[in-house]
């Protein structure tokens, strides 16, 4: 296999400029801080192909929506990430001559994105006819500031001749979106300031017709430099530029560091208070050197690495694929904002519009519960929380009662332009439930459920209740029309996943009103005759089963189709989502991610070892795992079930996803929320962690191509070392009070 980058524990590093694979290595090298991020793009203009994108949380544009037919219902618009104003623009001249790497000749190239770190660093040898110039970039944006993003230019004189410099230092608000239905901008410049080594751009979104809020970000560039600086006639009411000059002899070396504070009205009720702190933020970071403010950033990196690392030995690939994993999923989210969520390429590209999916609560809520303090997965809940009055809207629109979460979001209404996606996947209603459980079961804390909680649960069950259908023939409940989690199956009957998750969203909220104060059931106001009404729905809601087989059928006429395994599809047609019409996908019996087996993972101590073992074994041969979600699940069922090799194999799918572009997708940019995969693999999988009425189970074996692996684990106030070689499983209690868990069936007291 041609790899893109370098196999190394800590880094994502290349020696290799191909200008074919620019896009993968913008994607590979991304990124954030949970506030903003960006994709590894080149500071200087580049001629050549490639996606410049920069993204703040929470801006957004609500696009036209377009479909060749209006429906009643259809979304009004489709909010998309908006690309950001270019803060980190800075173009270097030698000898008058710019550099543009996809026309000039180089030499020693290497692009490294240091993960223990967070700091990306790019560096090469230009020539320009007699001067050779050795030229380095390092970037990061701070975790100890949010606001701030940092950049240092090294530039060293390794020929033989004097050499002059000019750097343009920029900041542009001429930015595009590349998934812009009309080519349109989506940006308008309020107001610019330029100085000798400072400058600030305050930009607007543009107006939309759909009445949600317009968002305006400040950006301000400081500089620290041994260069002259002159002072330069803008170049258009867009773009504010500061120009550095100087001439370097021979060995000689000069420094340019860019230091810009973004701020956006997400914070600010008032351009003058957003100005204002923009100001200030600036000073405060003018007192600080390089070094000090990389201190801060790494100190907070060390302590988040210090709880979360995974730590693998004998099998380097799985080493950097973890890590890169949990690196990117916290340059995304790590739960500072609760007014923010998880998009599925995060900062990393534009696609899927970069808004909230029902990925969280599925994929990233297990991990965030097994990582970090609980109040980041409580903050992932209250987002859904707030977003109820959406919720209500959106069932409004399809003729429902209750609070339909919407599939794609960032304000809480749906903004999603698939019909077959935003009107039929409606399991993420039961997803969205099933997180509230999740999160209470491994925490021990009611406190959410018996309050936010239950008015989440109680209007999912309303819908759930409207959504059903009496089958008078089978005189049982059914569920028409859908999407499961198999986005390859559209408008299907009795989907088994989105029924069973149905049934038990309403068994579970029957539990959690009887244990609810006075006063909240006051509250929520449900009837008996509703409560009788969902017991009923719960006695008798159909799930498609058969006997033959004992498998839970994906749906209604799923066993009809030409069932035929993934390994009679011919190599050169894969991924079939790039290679076969929609029609035909459609015909086949091929599962893009696990369906009936993601039923099976949420509640797999419900299941027998029978059952899960038919179940796996007939749905295994049709997947073909063009979901970047799929993989892990299948990788814990199947340690579930003893089927190492096929277990690892999948580990390593979800881990190197990306980075060894299995879907040849990762152009678009990074799958941030199936970065939760390697964690759930190697944890819920290898370690065989479970959470049984409170108590942790673990049940460990070590992959037959590693030595050792050990991660820690949040649970319940105590932070806890597993430890796993080949001599057997050792665990620590690092922190807390004593505990005792279950290992493979006998009770460990564990006491620091």
């Amino acid at each position: 296999m041609k790899r893109t980058f370098e196999i190394a524990p800590w880094h994502i590093v290349t020696h290799d400029f191909n200008p074919k694979d620019k896009r993968l290595q913008e994607s590979m090298t991304s990124i954030g801080n949970g506030y903003m991020g960006m994709r590894g793009f080149f500071e200087e203009d580049y001629s050549g192909d490639s996606l410049a994108g920069l993204y703040l949380g929470g801006v957004w544009y609500p696009d036209k929506t377009r479909v060749g037919w209006w429906k009643n219902g259809y979304p009004e618009y489709f909010g998309k990430v908006v690309n950001a104003v270019n803060f980190i623009k800075m173009n270097v001249k030698i000898n008058n001559q710019k550099i543009d790497l996809a026309k000039d000749t180089f030499s020693d190239f290497k692009l490294d994105l240091d993960m223990k770190k967070a700091i990306l660093t790019r560096s090469f040898v230009i020539t320009k006819g007699e001067a050779k110039v050795a030229v380095s970039f390092e970037r990061f944006v701070s975790v100890a500031q949010p606001e701030l993003s940092v950049q240092r230019l090294t530039l060293r004189n390794v020929g033989s001749s004097r050499v002059s410099i000019v750097v343009d230092s920029a900041i542009d608000a001429d930015v595009k979106n590349e998934d812009a239905n009309y080519d349109e901008r989506f940006w308008e410049v309020v107001s610019t300031d330029q100085n000798a080594k400072a400058g600030s751009v305050v930009a607007e979104t543009t107006p939309n017709p759909f009445g949600t809020p317009r968002f305006t970000s400040a950006m301000e560039m400081n500089h620290v430099t041994d260069l002259d600086s002159v002072k330069v006639d803008q170049p258009n009411d867009k773009e504010v530029v500061n120009q550095f000059t100087g001439e370097l002899a021979p060995q000689a070396t000069a420094t340019l560091e860019k230091r810009v504070i973004v701020v956006t009205s997400r914070d600010y009720d008032s351009n003058e208070a957003l100005v204002k702190a923009m100001d200030e933020l600036s000073d405060q970071v003018a007192v600080q050197s390089y070094d000090e403010l990389f201190a801060a950033h790494t100190k907070i990196w060390a302590d988040r690495w210090n709880k979360s690392d995974i730590q693998i030995d004998g099998d380097t690939e799985a080493q950097q694929g973890i890590r890169f994993n949990l690196f990117q999923l916290f340059a995304t989210y790590y739960g500072e904002d609760a007014r923010l969520n998880i998009g599925p390429k995060g900062f990393t590209g534009e696609k899927y519009g970069g808004a909230t999916y029902w990925d969280t609560e599925a994929f990233a809520v297990p991990v965030y519960l097994g990582i970090t303090d609980p109040k980041v997965t409580r903050n992932l809940l209250m987002y859904r929380y707030k977003q109820l009055a959406g919720a209500y809207h959106n069932a409004k629109q399809q003729g429902l009662k209750g609070a339909l979460f919407p599939m794609v979001t960032f304000d809480g209404i749906e903004c999603h332009n698939e019909w077959e996606i935003t009107f039929e996947e409606i399991h993420r209603n039961g997803d969205i439930a099933f997180a509230i459980y999740n999160y209470t079961r491994y925490t021990g804390d009611e406190s959410y459920v018996l309050h936010e909680g239950s008015k989440v649960l109680t209007e999912i069950s309303r819908f759930w209740a409207d959504r059903v259908h009496f089958s008078q023939r089978k005189q049982q409940y059914m569920i028409h029309g859908v999407t499961g989690p198999d986005e390859y199956e559209n408008n299907v009957d009795n989907n088994w996943y989105t029924n069973i998750l149905a049934q038990w969203t309403l068994k579970y909220t029957l539990e959690i009103l009887a244990k609810v104060s006075p006063e909240q059931a006051k509250k929520l106001n449900v009837s008996e005759a509703e409560k009788k009404q969902w017991q009923d729905i719960v006695d008798k809601m159909y799930l498609p089963y058969d006997k033959e087989l004992n498998i839970f059928v994906q749906h209604d006429g799923f066993l009809d189709k030409d069932l035929k395994p993934v390994s009679e599809i011919p190599a050169d047609e894969l991924p079939i989502n790039q290679h076969w019409s929609w029609d035909k996908i459609l015909r086949s019996p091929y599962i893009k991610q696990g369906d009936v087996l993601q039923g099976i993972w949420d509640f797999i101590d419900d299941f027998t070892p029978e059952q899960k073992k038919a179940n796996f074994d007939f749905y295994e041969q049709y997947t073909v795992h063009e979901s970047s979600l799929s993989p892990a699940i299948y990788s814990v069922l199947a340690a579930d079930l003893g089927y190492e090799d096929k277990a690892v194999a999948l580990y390593e799918r979800t881990a190197r996803l990306d980075l060894d572009n299995y879907n040849n997708d990762t152009v678009d940019g990074l799958h941030i929320t199936a970065m939760t995969g390697g964690w759930i693999a190697v944890v819920q999988g290898f370690a065989g962690m479970r959470i049984r009425d409170g108590k942790l189970h673990y049940a460990p074996f070590l992959p037959k191509k590693w030595t050792h692996y050990s991660f820690r684990q949040v649970f319940r106030g105590r932070l806890i070392e597993v430890d796993v070689d080949q001599a057997g499983a050792h665990f620590k209690l690092v922190s807390g009070d004593p505990i005792t868990i279950d290992v493979a069936g006998k009770d460990v007291a564990l006491t620091q």
